[in-house]
């Protein structure tokens, strides 16, 4: 297996994993849950963005045909939406866990619907998920598969790849907005004790 195969093999799968933490979070009923398992999504897309930003520095500072270079080459697509989970899901998701550590306290303490709510919030899970996404077709080219214009292959995979992204996309809402009914227009006072918690809720 070619070098920078592996690099981007190892990239993907922190993104994917990344992903799947994302897409679980609201299913979590209890306070102390959402917290780790926030923790383990914080953590997950810090070292996914770090590491496609310090591969695609490398590349851009290397002049040489290097396996760094080469899995640069295949990460431009990546950056974008990289960016987007270090300028929205990163400060999310320390929210959320910040308001999740109210509540902790106890290991069965139920996880407020403005919690999972806020979990389940489009910009929470779809820019780790379409990051995650974006490394398909980079991992496709290493793997030696043609992805240029004039075999058609490119149109339909344009087309396809949009149709996911807009299906997470509307997954995402539905099911914030189904939680987001579901939290009482004036908490108890568990929500209302704490300025910093309320402020939390509404990330």
């Amino acid at each position: 297996m070619d070098g920078h195969l592996i690099v981007l093999l190892s990239i993907a799968a922190v993104w994917l994993a990344a992903g799947v933490v994302a897409d679980g979070l609201p299913r979590l009923d209890r306070a102390r849950a959402l917290r780790r398992r926030g923790g383990w999504l914080l953590a997950l897309s810090v070292a996914g963005v770090g590491l496609t930003m310090t591969v695609l520095a490398a590349g851009l500072i290397s002049a040489g045909d290097t396996v760094v270079d080469r899995a640069a080459g295949q990460l431009l697509l990546v950056a974008v939406p990289a960016l987007a989970v270090l300028a929205w899901t990163v400060r999310r998701v320390r929210r959320l866990r910040a308001g999740a550590g109210a509540f902790a306290a106890a290991p069965e303490t139920p996880a407020p619907y403005g919690l999972r709510a806020s979990a389940a919030h489009p910009l929470v899970g779809l820019p780790v998920q379409v990051t995650a996404l974006a490394t398909v077709p980079g991992l496709l080219r290493a793997a030696g598969l043609d992805l240029s214009a004039d075999n058609g292959f490119t149109g339909v995979a344009l087309t396809l790849g949009g149709l996911v992204v807009l299906a997470i996309g509307v997954r995402h809402g539905l099911r914030h907005n189904r939680l987001a009914e579901r939290t009482l227009p004036t908490g108890g006072p568990a929500l209302a004790a704490s300025p910093a918690v309320v402020g939390s809720l509404h990330v």
